[in-house]
């Protein structure tokens, strides 16, 4: 409790600002569970459903402030999340592109990857903070230009080898600089490849290319057309039960792939997840300057392309995953001789036990010779083919978005300045399936085989009743068919000021938002709200900002900054189940995020260092999931709302040069992110209008945050030499990691038919700490210069995890599918740190 403590005397100064909004669960009941759930104190367990890649390292690694640069490479690699919060709360602008996603908010930087020699130099604050090109969020904001008369001329070329995703990079990039007639050019190609990442069985290939051209038409005017994407096929990994682990002796065991025999007898590797993107974006700028104080640009916007995602899918068939729980020796534990069978072949590392049988599908799919009637079809008539079994489908989101985006800028007097931001966006996803391989199998019957067990009636099975019984051939779209639409339109202002003892910033921000679906298909379940144009939801948020920094001397500063915003909420969670049908989530709200933090900055030459506290609520989210559920025998879709987060910590980062040559460094976090809330849920039969369960008590106030660190420290030791040479190590600690929950453990019913003292409920109850962790990090680099042409030879290279610890886990969830009499049946999913890898970069500039 002394980390609480630290708070109350911390955020006593943030009363006035955390008071405008009282917590809700205050007028909550403490009693529904009597003695078997709970309202846990500050040291128990609770965590996300999902583990999230959301990695804005890159961010903060760029960052001037002397704790964030160090956190965003030396925590990365153990999905540490800044002050505990996901990406959405970051606003992130390419050349004036709001690039947060849509739909969910988040910033992925796989869509723009391999660009680093045009991306590496953004503009980022961190936290709240004043901003002149957005309002920002929680998390702070960073702005990328791309804009080909701000990069300094020159040509490089790089070459970088690496043992993580991709093997090989090789990279070209040229800025022209603005030439005598005005013209100035950007450009960049990269390619990364791997036949084999550091987890068997994946793959990647992917390139980055960036063409931008500007005119300087005159003193006053300048127009920028930028283009950019980076298509990339991925083969992924996933994480595994740790019973799995065990037995393969593999940490790093992927259950997506499998050995499929070639035409010429040999085995190859294939993996059945395979990450399909390519997000071209473009953009058209005009620069005005309509005199020296007054500056206007905007940016006239496009984002298209397609992202997809491959899994496998079976119809009357054994369940193809390896990991499958009915695979594994545990499932035997009543039959030990059938079980110490299964156990040798899986501890053998038999790839017909622990990988996918690429074989096995192909031959049953060969085998299944089938007659169906298909009115509709593609030969109309009776139909007797092989009808697949297995398969690999292709979920499909094609993404459509224009806007504009116009930043004002005018300096006021000496002392202030005033920004006012217009963006007017509008974004249409199309999703889909689309069939990849019909595994040697001639057609598919686009049912759901669900519906045709649970319904007597043929056409409620159907996924499409325009198409009855439609055959479905490689290409063909299947399944699911709609569009999402999302407008917004957002408008910003700012005031900034600079006064000799004193600068403060104060900004205000108003939005638009407005989401609908448009089906393509009437589904068979839900033929009245699945087909067409449905109706529009709309919202009105606005939100407000202010910070001070106050200057004690030219060297030290105290700063206060505080924000209160409200949000639409995101259409990925705000629909039960858009794949079937037109249905919003009850009670949708938008978000309300309020929060704050105080600093104190000391910046010598010599020596910098940041102590900060920050305090801050996330309020009114909502959370749906569509899963397998035991105990209803069904998939269902599980919503919850009333969803509230709260997150406070401690940040310490100091920089220190000794002797001009030698530099030691340091940071540390340490917060408590927890839920702050006793949700609500609904729950509905997935195929079926059903209603399961309505305003359904989930206890998880006070529970943790899961999938990252909340405390976490850093110590470094770098030397820089006179002849253009460095070295440095770093030594990393992460402690206080929380597996993700399934808050359908905490609730009432999953302990029915239990007393408190029965084992199974803190069984139940409980989220797992996973164990403390540590790394040791090396980097060098050596830079020669060639007088002779004036040009540049660099050596970098980077040694992570140089202890090769393969123990560390640094996150997982916990499964939503769960059997309340047998906890076991359904364990915890982990992932592991990779060992010792690298990344060695050849550089020459000219």
């Amino acid at each position: 409790m002394k980390i609480n403590l630290f708070f109350n005397l911390t955020f006593l100064t943030f009363l006035s600002l955390s008071s405008l909004h009282a917590q809700k669960d205050s007028t909550q009941s403490n009693d529904t569970l009597i003695n078997l759930v709970p309202v846990f104190t500050t040291g128990a367990n609770l965590l996300e459903n999902e583990s999230q890649s959301q990695d804005i390292s890159g961010l903060l690694q760029s960052s001037r402030d002397v704790y964030a640069s160090q956190v965003g490479f030396n925590f990365s690699a153990a999905r540490f999340r800044y002050r505990g919060y996901s990406s959405e709360h970051t606003n992130l602008l390419l050349n004036g592109i709001p690039v947060n996603d849509a739909e969910n908010g988040w910033a992925i930087w796989s869509y723009w990857g391999g660009l680093n020699d045009m991306t590496r130099y953004p503009e980022t604050r961190n936290g709240i903070s004043s901003s002149q090109m957005t309002f920002g969020g929680l998390s702070g904001f960073s702005s990328i230009s791309l804009r080909p008369s701000s990069k300094r001329s020159g040509h490089r070329i790089s070459y970088s080898s690496t043992n993580r995703a991709y093997r090989n990079r090789l990279m070209y990039s040229y800025n022209s600089g603005l030439n005598d007639k005005g013209w100035a050019i950007s450009a960049c190609l990269s390619a990364r490849t791997s036949e084999e990442g550091y987890v068997d069985g994946t793959y990647y290939s992917a390139m980055g290319y960036l063409l931008a051209i500007e005119k300087k038409i005159n003193s006053k005017h300048s127009l920028s057309l930028v283009n950019f994407a980076a298509p990339t096929v991925q083969a992924r990994q996933g994480i595994a039960l740790q019973e799995a682990y065990e037995l393969t002796g593999n940490n790093f065991y992927n259950p997506y792939w499998g050995y499929q025999t070639q035409a010429d007898g040999s085995q190859k590797k294939r993996n059945s997840r395979l990450r399909d993107n390519h997000k071209p974006y473009s953009s058209l700028t005009h620069y005005w300057t309509i005199n020296e104080k007054i500056k206007l640009s905007s940016t006239m916007y496009a984002v298209y392309g397609k992202t997809g995602n491959t899994n496998l899918n079976w119809y009357d068939a054994q369940d193809p995953r390896p990991d499958y729980y009915k695979y594994l020796p545990s499932y035997f534990i009543d039959n030990p001789q059938m079980m110490a069978s299964v156990q040798e072949n899986w501890s053998s590392n038999d790839p017909n036990t622990t990988q996918l049988n690429w074989d096995g599908m192909y031959n049953a799919n060969y085998k299944n010779l089938y007659s169906v009637n298909n009115p509709n079809g593609d030969i109309g008539g009776v139909l007797t083919e092989n009808r697949s079994k297995y398969i690999i489908e292709e979920y499909r989101l094609d993404p459509r978005q224009f806007g504009l985006n116009s930043i004002y800028n005018q300096k006021l007097s000496e002392v202030l300045n005033l920004s006012v931001g217009l963006n007017i966006d509008h974004y249409t996803s199309h999703n889909y399936k689309l069939m990849d391989d019909l595994l040697g199998g001639d057609f598919w019957i686009d049912v759901d085989q669900f519906a045709e067990q649970d319904f007597e009636d043929e056409n409620i099975a159907q996924n499409d009743l325009q198409n009855i019984n439609n055959i479905i051939r490689k290409g063909d779209r299947f399944g699911y068919d709609y569009d999402i639409h999302v407008n917004k339109n957002n408008l910003f202002s700012q005031l900034e000021g600079k006064l000799k003892k004193i600068d403060f910033f104060v900004g205000i921000t108003a939005s638009t938002t407005k989401f609908w679906r448009e089906g393509k298909m009437q589904n068979g379940r839900f033929p009245e709200n699945s087909l067409g144009t449905a109706e529009k939801n709309s919202f009105l948020n606005y939100g407000t900002k202010l910070g001070v920094l106050y200057k004690i001397t030219g060297r030290h500063f105290i700063s206060l900054n505080g924000m209160f915003k409200t949000d639409a909420p995101y259409v990925r969670n705000a629909y039960v189940s858009p794949r079937t049908r037109d249905q919003i989530v009850p009670n949708l709200e938008s978000t309300k995020s309020i929060g704050a933090d105080i600093s104190y900055n000391v910046r010598y030459p010599n020596f910098k260092a940041k102590i900060s506290g920050f305090y801050s609520q996330v309020n009114d989210q909502t959370w749906a999931r569509s899963f397998y559920h035991d105990e209803y025998r069904t998939f269902v879709n599980y919503m919850m709302t009333n969803v509230d987060q709260l997150f406070t910590g401690i940040e310490i980062g100091l920089e220190k040069t000794i002797a001009s040559t030698w530099q030691v460094s340091g940071a540390f976090t340490m917060g408590d992110y927890l839920y702050n809330s006793r949700p609500v849920a609904t729950i509905t039969r997935d195929n079926s209008q059903e209603l399961i369960a309505e305003n359904k008590t989930i206890y998880l106030k006070n529970y943790k945050i899961g999938g990252m660190p909340q405390t976490a420290a850093s110590i470094g030791l770098k030397y820089n030499a006179p002849k253009y040479w460095y070295l440095g190590a770093n030594f990393n600690y992460f402690a206080e990691i929380y597996m993700p929950p399934n808050p359908d453990r905490r609730t009432q019913e999953s302990l029915a038919g239990y007393i408190s003292s029965d084992p199974q409920v803190g069984q139940i109850l409980e989220p797992e700490k996973l164990d403390n962790g540590s790394t040791l990090n090396i980097y060098g680099g050596k830079s020669w210069k060639i007088y002779k042409y004036n040009s540049y030879i660099r050596l970098n290279i980077n040694i992570n995890n140089v202890l090769n610890n393969t123990q560390f886990r640094t996150g997982g969830y916990e499964q939503l599918r769960y059997d309340a009499n047998d906890i076991d049946r359904f364990p915890n999913k982990y992932g592991y740190m990779y060992g010792l890898t690298y990344f060695a970069m050849l550089s020459y500039l000219f």
